[in-house]
């Protein structure tokens, strides 16, 4: 029996299963989805269930690129800014007050620090020490938020990217295991597919800050080709949009961080209600200027590339399927806000017949619940046939 195949509703599902029926059968996950672990660990083997279950307490992380979303098995739901901040000089430490910050507070007084992001294109950065440091600190604030017992095993599911590298998912459960008595990481658009209901037919597009992932269900854990990672999503838009806006007014003062609160209140693409008018400065001066065609241009950047994956999943189900799939896209991640970027992608691809692209409706907490009601549902011992995992 397939793990796709239970009830989320019926409470110990497995346990009877194990019981009626005999030890589940799981369908192997390919090698680049193959559990990498320390060495002391050997993630083929069944995880021991030597835990109360009141004493297990579990995190659905979305280690996003820009922002980081966790729920908990115990109902504390957050999100905050995936970035640590050191001041640059003595007088950025006497104005701190300490010697590094994390999150919003670290984004707000950006003027006197040094930001570093710990993830590129949804993985963790692995150039230098320091990148790896700043990993450390985002995830141990990261727990710290969720208020964990001193006696609990403290358990983390963490999304990456649909094709992440053995490599990039090796190097985050050790640096995480530092911090977490268990780690397992699953890919991010099936941890939302899970969360959706949606195990089935249907394909989820996740555009986040760093990446666009893009997977097909099939009602077993999605394998390679099942899965996409393109790196035109938020960041790549920011960057559109700046340059967009500084070719059209050429005086205008722009960057990055002014792009990504222009395209957060108005991102769209084909039609807009109303001009989008933007408060910027031109040499010093406040200005207002219409940027709805820039940002028409930026924001409809990304759909070509999404279609054309869309596409390639499409045909590769049987054809008595493809109807079902066509029937069931979901749009998740901050870019999925971008208004009318459902209705773009059914009419680009209308000539596959009826197209239905469905919205979630919590974007930016979809895949740690999802994360979180795997996890939950299953037994321990089996966690290690659905993900890579390290710890016991």
């Amino acid at each position: 029996m397939s793990f796709i195949s239970l009830d989320k509703d019926k409470a110990g599902f497995w346990e009877r299963m194990t019981k009626e029926e005999g030890a589940v059968e799981f369908r192997k996950t390919p090698a680049e989805l193959k559990p990498v672990s320390s060495p002391d660990v050997n993630p083929t083997e069944p995880v021991p269930n030597t835990v109360a279950d009141d004493k297990r307490f579990i995190l659905g992380i979305d280690l996003g690129t820009s922002w980081t979303s966790v729920i908990t098995s115990r109902g504390t739901k957050y999100r905050l800014r995936s970035v640590v901040g050191y001041p640059k000089d003595l007088i950025g430490v006497k104005l701190l007050g300490a010697a590094f910050v994390v999150g919003e507070e670290a984004y707000a007084n950006r003027a006197y620090l040094d930001l570093r992001y710990p993830l590129t294109d949804g993985v963790l950065r692995e150039l230098t020490d320091r990148d790896l440091d700043v990993a450390r600190r985002l995830l141990a604030h990261v727990i710290e938020l969720a208020e964990p017992g001193e006696d609990d095993q403290v358990c983390g599911v963490i999304g990456v990217p649909a094709r992440a590298s053995a490599s990039s998912k090796a190097l985050l459960l050790n640096m995480a295991h530092e911090l977490l008595d268990v780690v397992i990481v699953l890919s991010e658009p099936f941890m939302v597919a899970y969360s959706e209901g949606k195990l089935l037919n249907s394909i989820v597009v996740d555009i986040g800050a760093g990446t666009t992932d893009i997977c097909a269900l099939r009602g077993k854990l999605p394998e390679a080709e099942d899965q996409a990672t393109l790196l035109k999503a938020g960041n790549y838009l920011d960057q559109r949009i700046a340059a967009q806006i500084a070719e059209h007014w050429p005086g205008v003062q722009i960057n990055t961080n002014i792009a990504c609160d222009i395209k957060e209140k108005h991102a769209f693409v084909m039609d807009s209600d109303a001009e989008v008018l933007a408060e910027l400065r031109e040499d010093g001066k406040p200005v207002k200027l219409d940027v709805t065609d820039d940002i028409r241009a930026a924001c409809e950047s990304i759909v070509p590339d999404i279609v054309q994956q869309l596409e390639v999943l499409v045909r590769s189900y049987s054809p008595d399927q493809q109807e079902a799939v066509l029937q069931n896209i979901v749009l998740t991640g901050g870019g999925s806000r971008i208004r009318n970027l459902d209705t773009m992608i059914s009419e680009w691809m209308k000539d596959y017949g009826t197209v239905k692209v469905i919205r979630v409706d919590d974007p930016d907490f979809a895949g740690c619940q999802g994360g979180l009601n795997l996890v939950s549902e299953l037994p321990p011992k089996y966690w290690g046939q659905v993900g890579d995992i390290v710890g016991d």
